[in-house]
Parts: structure tokens; sequence; C-alpha cells
């Protein structure tokens, strides 16, 4: 539209067309519908302004890859406290679908008992329900109950109760507290996963110290032979959580050319289940494309989570052809790297959790066991046991 300036002359109504005229008139009508315009759309602009940067779109998909981890946290039965030594005979008849899927081979290769206090660990705490730092759960008859199976074992410290905890110790005498780490590790076997869930302000130097000592003793270790040298960490579902603790592991602790080094990441459950695959996969995608990160993270240093029961039972636990892991399998097995990483494909899957997750979720004791769910999709992926080496690029 143009719009030219109008005159008046006496009681008459003219056109008038001085140039100098016009462009004032010019001028100021765009002044005038600029502040308009602003008046009305500042607030969406703002809005939309400090909304996050969409993160890109996926790649074209890699070659299918294998999957390598395929494994579920572990509650024990008193909602991952583990504070009473288990009965293996009673243990067994509780979890006998973790090491028998109905043809005598396991559902999982790896299993994470779930949880170690950490401030207990640095001080080696003695009391009714800890020994010398440790759950009481936590037997080595328990870990051989996997182990003899050929399902690798980890210990998780921390977990969201235990948030304070981490802080105090890791502002105490992280070294330390890395070392009683690498020496219950050593002691039992197994690994050790970081479940450090400090939102806004975790403590990345404390931590940084904490790994260092764990290595320290522990070297990175490719191979994966020495069960005790696996050192892993959990990062937010996607990149909207755990933010400064996702870079700094994305950049540093998961770049096998920075040594110490993490051997991967498991991407957290949400806080509650979802039922659709793309929603899924796109919280998983931030960290592969490094949305809101320093770099990417490569494929082959990521594992996805799912949850396993809830308040209803999920598909996941009673049926595999319904499930998530499913449906979002084509998608671990062919992402491509974004930035980061020369293969395609996440190393495979997590499940939150086995046995008695939370006084209001559903257990996987009997009735409620998951051959049908997780046992299918090992035999279905073709799970490799016990775990190989991993894939490190």
């Amino acid at each position: 539209m143009i719009l030219t300036p109008i005159c008046f002359n006496g009681s008459n109504l003219s056109i008038k067309e001085s140039p100098v005229f016009t462009r004032r008139v010019y001028v100021l009508v765009a002044i005038t519908i600029a502040a308009l315009v602003i008046s009305l759309l500042g607030p969406s602009m703002a809005a939309t302004a400090a909304k996050p940067t969409p993160p890109p779109p996926t790649p074209t998909p890699g070659a299918p890859q294998p999957l390598q981890i395929y494994g579920a946290w572990h509650c024990g039965n008193d909602s991952c406290l583990w504070a009473t030594v288990r009965n293996i005979t009673e243990f067994d008849s509780m979890n006998h679908w973790l090491i028998d899927r109905g043809n005598g081979l396991p559902s999982v290769n790896v299993v994470v008992l779930s949880f170690v206090n950490p401030l207990k660990l640095l001080n080696k705490t003695n009391d009714a329900g800890t020994v010398n730092g440790v759950p009481r759960g936590i037997t080595p008859e328990i870990v051989n109950y996997f182990k003899s199976r050929g399902i690798r074992v980890m210990l998780s410290i921390g977990g969201i109760t235990f948030v304070n905890d981490w802080n105090t110790a890791l502002a105490t005498d992280p070294t330390q507290f890395g070392l009683n780490a690498a020496e219950v590790a050593q002691n039992l076997g197994v690994g050790i996963e970081i479940d450090y869930e400090e939102n806004n302000s975790p403590n990345l130097t404390g931590l940084q110290a904490f790994i260092t000592a764990y290595r320290s003793v522990l070297p990175y270790d490719a191979t994966g032979s020495n069960h005790a040298k696996r050192l892993t960490i959990d990062l937010g579902a996607g990149n909207r959580w755990l933010v400064p603790l996702n870079q700094k592991a994305s950049a540093d602790w998961l770049n096998t050319t920075k040594p110490p080094v993490l051997d991967y990441a498991n991407a957290m459950v949400a806080a509650r289940p979802d039922t659709d695959p793309a929603t899924v996969t796109a919280r998983w995608n931030e960290h592969i494309s490094g949305y809101l990160q320093t770099v990417p993270l490569a494929p082959a240093k990521l594992t996805g989570s799912l949850w396993l029961q809830y308040r209803t039972a999920l598909p996941e636990c009673v049926n595999f052809n319904s499930s998530l892991q499913k449906s979002t399998g084509p998608y671990v097995q062919t992402v491509a790297p974004q930035g980061t990483g020369s293969t395609a494909g996440m190393l495979g899957f997590m499940f939150w959790a086995a046995e008695v997750e939370g006084t209001r979720t559903i257990t996987t004791q009997p009735p409620n066991t998951c051959e049908n769910g997780m046992g299918g999709a090992a035999g279905y992926y073709n799970i490799p046991i016990p775990m190989p080496a991993l894939r490190q690029q």
C-alpha cells in the first residue's frame, strides 16, 4: 500500500505531492506503524526468543549396528535400599526371569544394583543397613548370582534421593571418595555408575577429582575385560535437565582422547513413561546432536532408557511386540553421528527398574515378571551374553 500526504487548502481537500513533505510523512507513518507492530507482537516475539533453538533434524540413518548393552537397574525388594541380606533361593524366586527368559538364556547382559549412598561410601559407614559404606544386601553372593550366568554387574552410586549426600561427599573429599569406590569395585568385581542428579549447580570440580582418583587405580579399559574398570555416568533423558553435567560429560569425560575417560552414558528415563516413539527418540537425539551441549555425543557412547513397569503393566515388561524397545529399535540401531563419532547406532537399552522400584509401581516379582517383554527383546535383538567389547567411536 502506498500512502500519499493529504493537505487542506481552505475548505477543499486536495492531494499534495511535495517531495520533501512526502518523505517526512513517509518516515512519520513508518515509525508509527513500526511502533504499533512492536506493541502488538512484542510479547509473542519475546516469548519466541526466550525458547531454546529447536534441535536439528535427525540425519539419514546409517547401517544398523547390533545392540551391545541390554540391561536393567535393580532396586532389590526394598525400593532401592538393599538394606537386608537376601537368601539366594528367595532372591532367585523373585528374579529368575532375569537369568532365564524361558529357554535357559538371560533376559539381560548387565544389571546395575541401585543404590549406594555416596556419603556413606566416603565415610565407610557401618550401620543397620550398611557395611563399610555398601548396602548390606549387595553381597558377593548376589553379584555372583548374575555373573555366573554371564551377566555383568555394576553398582549405582546416588540416585535422586542422595543428591545432597553427593554434594557433601564431593565437597568433603572427592579424591578419597573415588578411591573408596574403586576399592569396592575391585572387591566385588563390579563396575561403578555415577548417578549424580544435581540439576542446576553440580560440583563438577569435585566430580572430576572423583573420576581422576578412580581412574588412578582402575584405568580406562576399552576391552571391558576387567569389570571393575567399567565407570559410567547417567545423564538427563534429554538435554533439558542436568544441563551442566551433560555438557561436561559430552565435552570431556566421554571423549576417549581426553583422559580420564568414562566408558559410556545412560540417558535416563523421563519422569513418567512415554507411549510415543518419536518423543522418546527425540530426547535421545538431543545428546547426539549436541543440543544445549558444548559438543555432540557419539551414538556409540550412549544408551537409551525406558520404564520397565509403572502403575499399570507396561509392554516393555509383558509384550515385546507392542513395546517401545521394538518401535524405537530401528533408531537406536541406525542413528548417525551428528558431529562426534564415526559409527551409527547407540549402544543399546537400559530399563528402570527390576524388582521393587517403589511403593506405587508394579514390581517385576511373580506374577509380573518380564520374560515376554525384555526376554522377548533379548531374543529378537540377539543380545550378546556376556557383553562384548563396546564400540568406541
